[in-house]
């Protein structure tokens, strides 16, 4: 019993600090300053609740519904685990290099999305792609595809979590920019960037394992 408890602790922490390092809200702040910056509180919290909530309910359709997604289009696990993989390691690569961040996903062509557009910028793009992108679809459905519906909680109250904490963490946005600066906060896109990277490889072995049964 305290055996398969452990390994339960071992997955929601693996699952967690996987799907932390794609989110990366730290990151996403000056996104929803910038987007919510001729907004007043109410509005900004507004906002900032939607956005999570819009975000949470995505990854779970695709959560819930992978393995009918898996058999209607033919789809294996491994598969999914080698395109999740690459598709993982070339965002943490990207993070680590600073040469695209989630500021520029924000975009909308060349123009920045502006905060008069009102409750949409809570969909496009707090929600998608910024909380819920393709890496974050990828790897909670990489995580909860084979596994029974208790990793399947684990899995989606991991994720709840990380969008409690990214809600907690727009509402005191102005503030962490403040106490923190624009350095520190590269920095921890950076260390977020290695680990998904490290992750992405792990996922990218275990596939390709799974593929040639290695």
């Amino acid at each position: 019993m305290m055996a398969l408890f452990d390994n339960y602790i071992a997955f929601a922490t693996t699952v967690f600090m996987g799907l932390l390092a794609i989110v990366n809200p730290i990151s996403a702040i000056p996104v929803f300053m910038e987007l919510t910056s001729n907004m007043d509180k109410k509005a900004k919290r507004n906002i900032a609740t939607k956005s999570v909530l819009i975000a949470f309910c995505i990854i779970l359709v695709f959560s819930v519904a992978g393995k009918l997604i898996f058999h209607v289009f033919g789809i294996t696990l491994a598969a999914l685990r080698v395109t999740g993989g690459i598709l993982v390691f070339l965002i943490g690569y990207e993070m680590v290099r600073g040469k695209q961040d989630k500021v520029e996903s924000a975009k909308l062509g060349d123009q920045p999305v502006k905060a008069d557009q009102g409750i949409s910028v809570a969909i496009t793009p707090l929600a998608m792609p910024l909380l819920a992108g393709p890496g974050t679809i990828t790897t909670s459905m990489s995580y909860a595809a084979a596994k029974d519906l208790t990793h399947l909680a684990i899995v989606m109250c991991m994720y709840g979590a990380i969008c409690y904490i990214t809600y907690l963490l727009f509402i005191a946005g102005e503030r962490i920019v403040k106490v923190i600066g624009p350095n520190v906060m590269m920095v921890i896109t950076k260390m977020m960037g290695l680990i998904l990277a490290v992750i992405g490889v792990q996922m990218l072995a275990l596939g390709i394992r799974e593929l040639f049964n290695f």
